[in-house]
């Protein structure tokens, strides 16, 4: 039975399929580098975290790092891959001035992951299975610095060395949205399991994006890999401007070269930069200096046991135990620290309630002051409490809008700004009954209008709230303008 492609891309002669595959490098979070005890943080001057292994002194060798193992089992896991009881090291041999052993060590043929696959949720609720192919373990290399001198180019060996996991996907993705939801979600995973902190501005995740094109139905097409994107909304911009060019090189009569390209972030365009160099060009053999990786089924289990609840699992425990939307469970399930937040503000209170609080009130007020969750001024526990107040009918939903707006500037309790600005919510039925008379005496007209179009019944209870401030309890407004106003 032949599979109907999700989404086409349209040309100047018909449909064109495209093929994503990405090829993710994340760093390993790590105190130390992967085959030295050079320390791995970010930060530290040029060449400051480097040993003699990492700047390959002659009569160095590299020594494992058993926590990165650890970290590159507990991804797989974490990416519903088989975890391969036995791999090995390989020198992958080529030249750069930032890596000085004239070689990589990384694993080939036989990586620490094998076989796995991610569920990506898309915009409008589709969700699609991208299959992972593989996971190996590799050393990172330096940094080259070419805008520091017109004649001299510097080299910082810091990163050399430090633990990468590059993650490599299938061709399982068809468009450019799918790619970058791809990317996310895998972010999102990695954070969750605390392997990769996912800092896409300091280099710790970075994507290799491999693109073709292909009439539907026919083989793949040939593939170009855009190197080295750090960000979510480059990897999309790259793949929507290569697939096009592609398309319009294939249109034209041309053939595409299989090529490493490079991005450029301020024009979106992608530009050559070398041919495309397949596996034997890089003259793989095994690493003489390093032992193959032998790992006991028993350790791997407690790995696994040890997992957090993941994103997928969080997102319908959300649905299932607090009856939220798909949709909201999946926003809150999307990053560890917002769930955890929810958590604790819904934490014996409505569920919905609760997520539409956070989803839109505080959300909203992060984003607008540019900060995330962790740097929030309103704590789990005092969104909680004034969820109570409303619950309570201590204040109403429109002032606990303008509470929250004093706690998020402020970031104290709701109960002591409601009593010191005097916000208490007025259900004294004798005090509402007053004022509403009052307003139906200064409006007849809108009193026969009302009862001529009963929708109209809204402007009267604006007038009451406005004349209360908006103290005064909905639920008894509409009930006394009701019985007033002849409308039960």
């Amino acid at each position: 039975m032949s599979v109907q492609p999700r989404k086409l891309l349209k040309g100047e002669t018909g449909d064109w399929e495209v093929v994503v595959g990405l090829e993710v490098h994340a760093q390993v979070i790590s105190k130390a580098k992967l085959f030295s005890g050079a320390s791995a943080a970010y930060g530290a001057g040029p060449n400051e975290n480097v040993s003699m292994v990492d700047a390959a002194m002659p009569g160095m060798l590299p020594v494992i790092n058993r926590f990165c193992v650890e970290q590159a089992v507990r991804t797989g896991l974490g990416l519903n891959a088989k975890i391969n009881l036995w791999s090995r090291f390989d020198r992958k041999n080529y030249f750069y001035p930032d890596l000085p052993q004239g070689y990589q060590i990384s694993q080939y043929k036989d990586p620490i992951v094998g076989e796995g696959e991610i569920e990506v949720e898309l915009d409008g609720g589709e969700t699609i299975v991208v299959g992972i192919e593989r996971l190996h373990l590799e050393q990172d290399a330096g940094k080259s610095i070419h805008d520091l001198s017109p004649k001299e180019s510097y080299v910082d060996l810091n990163r050399a060395g430090v633990a990468l996991m590059e993650i490599v996907s299938r061709p399982d993705m068809r468009s450019a949205d799918e790619a970058a939801a791809y990317f996310s979600k895998l972010r999102t995973i990695l954070r969750y399991l605390g392997t990769c902190d996912g800092n896409m501005e300091e280099g710790s995740m970075r994507a290799d994006v491999n693109v073709s094109v292909r009439r539907p139905g026919e083989p793949f097409g040939t593939r170009t890999e855009t190197k080295n994107i750090n960000s979510i909304r480059y990897v999309k911009q790259a793949v929507e401007y290569e697939a096009r060019r592609q398309i319009a090189v294939l249109e034209s009569g041309g053939e595409i070269e299989q090529e490493t390209r490079l991005f450029n972030v301020a024009t979106g365009e992608t530009r050559p930069m070398r041919s495309k160099e397949d596996a034997h060009d890089y003259r793989y053999f095994p690493d003489p200096d390093l032992l193959p990786l032998e790992l006991d089924p028993e350790w791997v289990e407690r790995i696994r046991n040890s997992l957090p609840e993941l994103p997928d699992a969080k997102k319908h425990r959300f649905i299932r135990d607090y009856g939220l939307s798909a949709y909201d469970a999946a926003v809150l399930a999307a990053d560890r620290a917002r769930a955890d937040y929810f958590e604790a503000v819904a934490k014996g209170r409505d569920g919905k309630l609760a997520a539409n609080w956070v989803t839109t009130e505080l959300f909203g007020a992060l984003n607008r002051a540019g900060r995330e969750i962790e740097a929030t001024p309103v704590a789990a526990e005092r969104l909680g409490a004034l969820i109570d107040l409303i619950a309570e009918g201590v204040i109403s939903g429109r002032i606990a809008k303008d509470v929250f707006a004093v706690m998020f500037e402020t970031g104290e309790d709701p109960a002591k700004i409601v009593e010191e600005r005097g916000l208490k919510q007025v259900t004294d039925a004798g005090a509402i009954e007053k004022v509403v008379d009052e307003i139906i005496a200064a409006n007849p007209a809108q009193v026969e209008q009302v009862k001529a179009k009963p929708k109209t019944f809204g402007w009267f209870v604006g007038q009451v709230m406005k004349a209360t401030a908006g103290k005064a309890n909905p639920q008894a407004v509409n009930d006394i303008l009701k019985r007033k106003l002849g409308l039960e």
